[in-house]
């Protein structure tokens, strides 16, 4: 099957260019194709941007194990739909994932319902250094240095100084420091005010924990990257760090911040705790002068009847994942950010820091991992047109300027928007990511 498509602006890795893209089978075979070139489909993008499909590198698609809350077919509708044309997921499902079994077991779920591509982190234990020593078929290690309960969460010396040492695979950290929070917790002990939360989960707790992962990881010359950045104290740390250290920021860490507790309430409600408006700010700025590079959702999704549990009952985390390329789309429109940089963050970076083979940018002989936008196109994100299981937003109401209305995996054509609704096809399945580890060497 070879598709054309013909007269958009196509983001290459060099800059913009109205130019042609030639599919055929799953791999981007020409750019800038005669006219007469034959072909089984065209598609007319004039006045359309053709962008790589987004990577979004932290997702919590809650299979197996807690799929009242998201599944992978419905998470991954929710990417399709965004523009997401690859996910890595996190191991905190049931069982949690720190074995080589547990992966696999998860890997061919995904290749039986997953819309798009498709990996997962092993998570670190204080048990499990065989394991993450010859790990296969995965991007990195995710450590919960805080923030996590039973097996994951690993915030001693020794356990953390070993992962560090003997492992070779790149490593991502939740990055709270557990003696702070808990401190601190019993500080507020009592309160029903959800907006303690950012008291509880403070400035320092962030930046401890985060000053202490990339001690390790310079210390043991270990690849590491700062999952969820959310404090502009980290900032400094991680550009101290050097190339091993490479750092994410989320959109709701850029767009929200205590203010919006009184509006939202405990739908803001996130580990690391949303901020000021001075962290928005200097986080945003972070991300123009290249100390942070990546933007991902850390999507995470529970029941609206879960999130409006009183505090401290109600549950940490919220959906992002079908929204966060139109939000970024839209600071484009507001002139504060090119759509050049938002490729750059969402899809060329996060495919060179964890080594995603032939994923990122729109080349000859990459995969046809591509989505269509509309700088033009202005929408309302509402509840009831979400496809996450959990059917709500925190960005509920908010309109958006420029939106994803056609999506591709491998080339097939997943997600298209005709006349305001979404159609799938779900033919084909997403492929299992393939890596070159950045922090696989000898020891």
């Amino acid at each position: 099957m070879k598709t054309l498509i013909k007269n958009a602006t196509v983001i290459l890795p060099g800059g913009a260019a109205e130019t042609s893209v030639l599919i055929e089978g799953s791999s981007i075979a020409a750019i800038d194709v005669a006219v007469q070139t034959a072909v089984d489909n065209v598609i007319d993008a004039t006045g359309m941007h053709l962008l790589p499909g987004v990577i979004d590198d932290q997702v919590h698609f809650r299979e197996p194990g807690l799929t009242h809350k998201e599944d992978l077919a419905h998470a991954s509708r929710a990417c399709a739909k965004g523009g997401v044309t690859s996910f890595l997921e996190m191991p905190n499902t049931l069982p949690n994932t720190v074995t080589q079994t547990a992966l696999n077991e998860k890997l061919k779920l995904a290749g039986s319902r997953s819309l798009v591509n498709y990996g997962f982190y092993i998570g670190a234990t204080t048990e499990n250094i065989e394991v993450l020593k010859h790990a296969e078929r995965t991007p990195g290690i995710k450590i919960f240095i805080g923030s996590s309960t039973g097996d994951l969460l690993v915030d001693e010396q020794d356990a953390l100084e070993k992962i560090f040492a003997d492992t070779t695979l790149p490593i991502c950290a939740h990055c709270e420091d557990e003696t702070t929070v808990r401190a601190n917790a019993e500080k507020f002990a009592g309160s029903t005010d959800v907006a303690v939360h950012s008291r509880v989960r403070d400035h320092q707790a962030a930046f401890i924990a985060t000053q202490r992962a990339i001690d390790l990881a310079v210390r043991h010359n270990h690849p590491f990257h700062v999952l969820h950045v959310s404090t502009a104290d980290e900032i400094e740390l991680i550009a101290a760090g050097g190339d091993l250290i490479s750092a994410e920021v989320c959109p709701h860490h850029l767009l929200f911040n205590i203010d919006d507790y009184k509006r939202l309430g405990s739908l803001v409600k996130m580990n690391p705790s949303i901020k000021t408006r001075l962290d928005n700010e200097k986080l945003w700025q972070a991300l123009l002068d290249g100390v942070i590079t990546v933007i991902a959702t850390d999507h995470a999704p529970h029941t609206i009847e879960e999130k409006q549990l009183p505090y401290p009952a109600c549950p940490s985390g919220l959906p992002a994942v079908e929204n966060s390329l139109a939000l970024m789309l839209d600071r484009i429109s507001q002139g504060l950010c090119t759509i050049e940089q938002v490729v750059k963050w969402m899809s060329s970076e996060p495919a060179r820091v964890w080594g995603i083979q032939n994923k990122g940018k729109i080349e000859v002989g990459c995969d046809a991992d591509l989505t269509l936008v509309d700088m033009t196109l202005k929408q309302v994100i509402l509840n009831e047109k979400q496809e996450t299981k959990c059917r709500w937003s925190p960005w509920h109401g908010t309109e958006l300027t420029g939106w994803p209305i056609a999506t591709w995996v491998m080339g097939h054509q997943v997600f298209r928007q005709l006349e305001g609704q979404s159609e799938f096809d779900h033919s084909r399945m997403g492929h299992e990511l393939r890596f070159v580890n950045r922090g696989l060497r000898d020891r």
